[in-house]
């Protein structure tokens, strides 16, 4: 039998680390998707994904079920995934000596990817789709993704977006709407 939400929080707020551990287990992987599609670095994510549990074991015992579990859960890794981006906007540089994952378990580092030649329209056509749509996903600002993430990605109503981000549900859907028709003009090319 499952244990609701509630009963977890609970015991969770009185120290029974299983409790919490089985919160953890239930919303990890939204989290983790979140974070990931909104830094679509895997080191990131997860950098993301251990800040919000930490935020959350220690804010826990302060929950006081105003809203859902999942809405506060929610907020605090938008606030989270927010705050990383500020933060690593101050320091997104990387060596060209920077190692990256190559093909059949090689790695390859940056300057040895940097082509002479500009690509052509059809390599960019022929290439991975997911590919095009992370990298104009990357270039929305920061609130504009993670509504759009939120709406697209993991299903979430204007309504949920509005309380998780703290904003009106109009905010939410200019948001929404200034996102999709900038993600459209990105991708059009590959139509």
């Amino acid at each position: 039998m499952k244990i609701k939400d509630s009963e977890l929080i609970l015991n969770a707020q009185k120290g029974d680390m299983q409790a919490f551990e089985e919160l953890l287990e239930k919303y990890d992987r939204s989290v983790m998707n979140i974070a990931y599609s909104y830094r679509t670095n895997e080191e990131d994510a997860k950098d993301i994904y251990q800040e919000v549990f930490m935020r959350v074991f220690k804010g826990l015992r302060n929950f006081k079920f105003n809203s859902e579990f999942s809405t506060w859960l929610f907020r605090i890794t938008t606030n989270v995934c927010i705050t990383y981006h500020r933060r690593m906007k101050r320091h997104s540089y990387d060596s060209l000596d920077k190692s990256i994952p190559g093909g059949e378990e090689e790695s390859l580092k940056i300057s040895e990817t940097i082509e002479g030649e500009e690509q052509t329209d059809s390599d960019t056509i022929g290439g991975d789709i997911s590919s095009h749509i992370s990298s104009a996903l990357d270039q929305l600002p920061p609130q504009q993704k993670l509504v759009f993430t939120l709406k697209h990605y993991e299903g979430y109503k204007i309504r949920e977006i509005a309380e998780m981000i703290k904003c009106s549900e109009g905010t939410v859907k200019r948001y929404l709407f200034t996102a999709t028709n900038k993600m459209r003009d990105k991708l059009k090319h590959i139509v």
